[in-house]
C-alpha cells in the first residue's frame, strides 16, 4: 500500500505477470464492486495472483480475483471469488476481444490502486513466456546486479 505521485494508492500488483508474459499494451479499467468488496480492498486485501480476464457477451469480467471478506461486514458480506465486472469502453471492449480470439494473446491484470477515490485496475494484454524466455530474463536480471555490484566497488 504505497502512495504514487499525486493520489494513486496502490492496493495490490501482480508481480507474477511480468514473469510470466509478455505485456504488449496497458489498459486502466474501473470495476463494478459492492461496497464491501470496496471497504476490504481498501485494506489491501486483494490478490491478482491467480486473475485473469475474460471478455463475454460484449463484456469483460475479471475472474479469480480474491477480494477477502470484510471484518465488519456481517451478513451482507461478499463472495470472494465472484465475477467483477470491468468498466472499459465499448470499442476497447471490442479490441481486446478480438485481439484475445484471433492470436492466443490473454488479458492479465497488474495492479489494482485507488485513484480519485475510486479503485482501479491496470489490465494488459499479454503474450505468454516459453520457460527459455524466463530464464533469459533471469539472466538478464543477474547480470544488472553484478554490474551495479562491481560499479559501487568501482567507486569506493
Amino acid at each position: 500500500m504505497k502512495k504514487n505521485g499525486g493520489d494513486l494508492k496502490v492496493l495490490a500488483t501482480n508481480r507474477k505477470a511480468h514473469h510470466d508474459y509478455f505485456i504488449l499494451e496497458t489498459y486502466e479499467a474501473g470495476m463494478a464492486l459492492l461496497g464491501t468488496e470496496v471497504k476490504s480492498a481498501r485494506e489491501g486485501k486483494i490478490n491478482l495472483k491467480e486473475a485473469f480476464c475474460a471478455a463475454q457477451r460484449g463484456e469483460l469480467f475479471l475472474e479469480n480475483c480474491h477480494i477477502s471478506p470484510y471484518g465488519h461486514g456481517g451478513y451482507q458480506n461478499h463472495d470472494p471469488l465472484r465475477l467483477r465486472k470491468l468498466l472499459l469502453h465499448k470499442r476497447e471492449i471490442t479490441k481486446l476481444a478480438s485481439k484475445i480470439a484471433e492470436r492466443g494473446l490473454t488479458i492479465v491484470p497488474l495492479r489494482a490502486y485507488v485513484k480519485d477515490g475510486r479503485v482501479k485496475l491496470e489490465i494488459g494484454l499479454a503474450k505468454g513466456k516459453k520457460s527459455w524466455d524466463k530464464r533469459e530474463d533471469i539472466k538478464r536480471r543477474e547480470t544488472d546486479r553484478e554490474i551495479r555490484r562491481g560499479a559501487k566497488d568501482v567507486e569506493r
